[in-house]
């Protein structure tokens, strides 16, 4: 009886395999065709797009920007991966089986683990232009708000790489208006709302995170891929290749931290699209579930955005009385970057996502690269009203469910009011 039910099981699993169709977010398909180091999802490098402006309601003009902003590019953590893409391409190089693919990788491998040079999380220069960029195009935007003599407050995270974007950032400002007053600040009072403490969100985020695995468990890995780019014998090759799929693994992570080191040869080409695809979208759902609004998830993680939030508020309402300051700089990381986004209800990264549906609707590669950034800007009239515009990536994005005065302008006091986007 027990042999005839797990034949009848048997039976069932080969059967839902036959019919489990596999699901592909064409979004993130065609994007990453169009540019593959966009399957590194939030190692991918910051893409600078063309900046558009709705014009203001007449009458109002730009006094204070508020912002928080994720590092630069960065090292990753841990160079074993880029180790053991080494080592096993210089057997196979001993061996004579590798292929001009093979040579190539062990060459840019070898230039990943020289720039890593066991630093993790190390701002790189790129991560430095980055921050210089942005804080250029933010000031020829709004050249008003930073007219002569302003103050500016910046506040960072404690880790080195966000002080190091902060004074990237700061720099580039002064270097265009030598007058500014720049006032950079980090320390462990900072810390509680540039990077609050999220131990607890990752364990009410965990259904959500194990839902959204099961969305991706029919996709196919070609690990055999990897072995015929790389060697001219996959078969011999395999006498030192214990595990192609750990292999298919450590190229992926070689090549998803190349162009943050200024590599800029395309070392995904080495690897199969289905291989790449699964790689970047475990780590999608991984984001997501574990940083941002989920259904599963509830409402926890947004929490952790609370004393960001609460911080933002308090010093908006301070220079809408005072006129003291042109701006509030922030610089931390992706996760408080992504809750406040979440808790806010920023239209295109905070939506609230069942897990099935997360790598139609979110894609890590444009929703949380490196340097990400919020920036609200804050205008006023000779009356003194309020408005408030948000950009995501420098992009105008609506609040879910809050309705504009205009276009993308919210009076400041309907957006006080309706702070918990993520509720609505």
């Amino acid at each position: 009886m027990k042999n005839k039910l797990l034949s009848v099981f048997a039976l069932l699993a080969i059967s839902l395999a036959a019919f489990a169709q596999p699901h592909r977010s064409e979004a993130a398909v065609r994007a990453i065709l169009e540019d593959p180091t966009r399957a590194a999802n939030n190692h991918n490098s910051y893409e600078f797009r063309e900046i558009r402006d709705t014009p203001a309601p007449k009458g109002y003009k730009p006094f204070y920007i508020s912002h928080y902003g994720r590092h630069g590019s960065r090292s990753a953590w841990g160079g074993k991966d880029y180790e053991y893409v080494i080592a096993l391409l210089e057997k196979g190089q001993a061996a004579d089986l590798l292929t001009q693919g093979g040579d190539s990788l062990l060459v840019a491998a070898r230039k990943v683990l020289a720039a890593y040079n066991g630093m993790d999380g190390r701002l790189t220069p790129r991560g430095v232009r980055e921050h210089k960029a942005l804080a250029r195009r933010m000031y020829s935007r709004y050249p008003g708000v930073f007219k002569g003599g302003r103050k500016v407050r910046a506040a960072s995270s404690l880790v080195p790489r966000c002080i190091v974007s902060m004074t990237a950032f700061t720099n580039s400002l002064q270097s265009i208006n030598p007058k500014l007053d720049i006032r950079p600040d980090t320390g462990e009072r900072i810390m509680d709302y540039i990077s609050p403490n999220d131990s607890k969100a990752h364990d009410i985020t965990r259904p959500a995170y194990e839902k959204a695995k099961a969305a991706i468990a029919w996709l196919p890995d070609d690990t055999l891929g990897v072995m015929k780019a790389l060697f001219t014998d996959p078969v011999a090759a395999r006498a030192f290749v214990p595990s192609p799929r750990r292999l298919t693994d450590a190229v992926f992570y070689t090549a998803d931290i190349a162009e943050d080191f200024d590599i800029e040869e395309n070392l995904f080409r080495f690897l199969p699209f289905d291989a790449i695809y699964l790689r970047w979208a475990r780590r999608n759902i991984s984001l997501y579930t574990g940083q941002c609004n989920s259904v599963e998830g509830g409402e926890g993680r947004c929490e952790i955005a609370r004393p960001t939030v609460m911080d933002i508020v308090t010093k908006a309402d301070e220079v809408i009385a005072s006129g003291e300051y042109a701006a509030d700089l922030r610089f931390g990381h992706d996760y408080p970057l992504l809750a406040l986004v979440s808790f806010l209800g920023i239209e295109g990264v905070g939506e609230r996502i069942p897990a099935e549906e997360i790598c139609d609707r979110w894609l890590g590669f444009w929703d949380v690269p490196m340097a990400s950034n919020l920036q609200m800007i804050f205008y006023r009239d000779k009356k003194g009203d309020v408005l408030v515009k948000f950009l995501y990536q420098e992009e105008e994005r609506l609040l879910r469910g809050l309705e504009p005065l205009t276009g993308p302008y919210y009076r400041w006091e309907d957006v006080k009011a309706n702070l918990e986007g993520f509720r609505r």
